[in-house]
């Protein structure tokens, strides 16, 4: 048996042995439009699989982590997801900031953050994009500046998920007056248990809050606790964007697949099937998604030769949009009943919850307007769009 298959093995029998009792009933619970669901429970799940050393595993063993090679990563996720378990709560922490600080990171800074990471003692949000800015996040107006021994900012940021559940932040803030673009930025980590901080929570079309607004009023955070050095910020973020899309997509893509059955099996229930037009868009659903595991793969590859190509950055469209129009055609195949809501006051099935929300699937973690314009530029090599 392989180390893979011996990786694989071990982790799907934790998962059988330990998603039992009162676990068991966190199965499928969380995820997006759904993190409402539980958090204390899935959090107190994540720190059980802490003490039993299955979170971080593809970080290095001197971190924390198991060292896990890309395969062994690869089978972790798809058989968390496969097992239906519940919904990380600590993916922000673990699969941006801490490969972050583990590439750019100084020694005191992987010491102080990395451990609680690893022990899901503390949680993190992502502090990018703003309101008047969006996924352009060049166009940064947060703004910080040093004051003896800390760092002062000021600003806003929006679409900030999980924010009123976390306890700090990552937050991109413009650190030399009067730069412009990707010039003089940097990247600091900032903690949000302090008056000079609000969190409001933003509702969305699915009735739930897991995105946020965030108001930096002054907010002080110290001064080590800036990641690389001032006006390293571009580069360092752009470091967590790849991080964002790595192996935990394979993980993803099952729970696709599960929602993807879900509306094959409604088709064929209800008679929506009987309709060539359903029946081809089932058809084309099920070719993207096979279309997107491969792309990842692909990308996968790639990462592990040490040559990442583009597959990184179509990737994220290609599946944005792809999830989208699976709403769609959900809606679709549901019919007349996909317009009740299955209880009061605004009770959801998961398929209309599918639909509401995949409608952010092409905004965040960059929007599709952005991420065309960085494959168009960057990628390809083409003249950069006309700027005023």
């Amino acid at each position: 048996m392989s180390s893979v298959e011996e990786f694989r093995t071990e982790i799907r029998a934790w998962l059988r042995g330990n998603l039992t009792g009162e676990c068991a009933d966190l199965r499928g619970s969380g995820g997006p439009g759904r993190e409402h669901e539980a958090f204390a429970e899935r959090l107190a799940w994540e720190r059980h699989m802490a003490a039993a050393g299955w979170t971080c595993v593809g970080w290095p063993k001197e971190y924390g982590g198991r060292g896990a090679n890309l395969e062994q990563q690869v089978a972790f996720h798809e058989e968390y997801a496969l097992a239906d378990a519940p919904a990380r709560v600590n993916h922000i922490g673990e699969q941006l900031l801490g490969p972050t600080l583990i590439a750019f990171g100084t020694p005191e800074q992987r010491e102080r953050f990395l451990p609680p990471i690893v022990a899901v003692e503390e949680l993190w949000c992502q502090g990018y994009s703003e309101p008047d800015a969006g996924s352009d996040l060049a166009n940064v107006r947060t703004r910080a500046e040093r004051d003896g021994e800390d760092w002062v900012v000021t600003g806003q940021k929006i679409w900030t998920s999980l924010a009123h559940e976390s306890d700090w932040c990552f937050v991109v803030a413009r650190t030399e007056p009067g730069s412009t673009r990707h010039q003089g930025l940097s990247y600091l980590l900032v903690p949000l248990d302090q008056p000079a901080v609000e969190v409001r929570p933003i509702i969305q079309l699915t009735g739930t809050s897991e995105f946020n607004e965030v108001f930096f009023e002054g907010a002080r955070t110290c001064a080590g606790n800036i990641v690389g050095a001032p006006g390293d910020g571009w580069k360092v973020a752009m470091a967590t964007l790849g991080f964002e899309r790595g192996v935990s997509t394979l993980g993803q893509q099952v729970g696709f697949r599960r929602e993807l059955e879900a509306i094959i099996e409604l088709a064929e229930r209800n008679g929506a099937a009987a309709d060539p037009l359903i029946r081809d868009r089932l058809a084309r659903a099920w070719v993207g998604l096979e279309t997107i595991r491969f792309n990842a793969l692909r990308m996968l590859e790639g990462v592990a030769a040490g040559a990442p190509g583009p597959e990184a950055s179509i990737g994220k469209i290609f599946w944005a949009a792809w999830h989208r129009e699976l709403g769609e055609l959900a809606m679709d195949v549901c019919g007349a009943d996909g317009m009740l809501a299955a209880g009061e006051p605004y009770d959801l099935t998961d398929l209309q919850r599918l639909f509401l929300f995949s409608r952010s699937d092409t905004i965040y973690a960059g929007s599709n307007e952005i991420q065309r314009n960085i494959i168009a530029e960057r990628v390809l090599g083409l003249p950069k769009e006309a700027r005023p």
